[in-house]
């Protein structure tokens, strides 16, 4: 019996991937490197330090923890700079007729998402409201695919972990959802999100009646 549903935020409700890919491409032209969609592709799912590692790992650059956290700092400027732009348009398709119709079934929703911007994205898209709770990276101290961001959700939503479903882009996502004993739709493209119980592209042409079918 699913209760409640959990949802990432970057690439699940709302595609900002492409503003942290700008910023992220920024800060490496700085540093004369360059920083590619495919070398992005590592950083989904994935903390803002452990982020910065992997681009400097890409760009063979060394810094130290001081240089670095100013790093960090400064791509989240540039970063907030694009989302404090952005507006319920930039919604995915379907995604708003999916919480709502959750919503006719009284299934709890919650959004658990390592970003640290989750609530100003949440408030430029007028989307908090369908929110009974909200895991963001200020919540929690482990990254996926450890499944705290998950777990502290189910833990909020008095629920048990089997009877909530994750809906997640990103591997390291997905694995965080499994790690925690929970089920998982990845929204994506299969070969990337294998290991999730079901994919699809998007909630446009997915009702959630049709999802409980198909992990059934």
């Amino acid at each position: 019996m699913i209760k409640a549903c959990i949802f990432d935020l970057d690439g699940v409700i709302v595609d900002t991937a492409k503003y942290h890919y700008l910023a992220w491409k920024e800060l490496a032209k700085g540093l004369n490197f360059n920083f590619t969609k495919k070398d992005n592709e590592r950083l989904k799912g994935v903390s803002r330090m452990r982020s910065l590692d992997i681009l400097l790992e890409i760009g063979k650059k060394d810094l130290d923890e001081e240089t670095k956290l100013k790093f960090a700092e400064n791509k989240n400027k540039k970063y907030l700079e694009y989302i404090l732009k952005m507006t319920p348009d930039e919604i995915l398709p379907g995604v708003i007729d999916f919480l709502e119709e959750l919503q006719s079934k009284n299934i709890k929703i919650a959004l658990g998402s390592a970003s640290k911007n989750a609530m100003t994205i949440l408030n430029q898209l007028k989307l908090k409201d369908y929110f009974e709770v909200i895991i963001d990276g200020t919540k929690v101290s482990k990254a996926k695919p450890d499944p705290e961001v998950f777990l502290k959700a189910t833990q909020e939503l008095n629920v048990k972990p089997e009877e909530c479903i994750v809906f997640e882009d990103a591997e390291a996502g997905i694995e965080a959802a499994i790690n925690g004993g929970v089920k998982c739709v990845g929204i994506g493209s299969p070969e990337n999100l294998g290991k999730a119980n079901y994919v699809t592209e998007g909630f446009e042409n997915v009702s959630f009646k049709k999802i409980i079918e198909l992990l059934n």
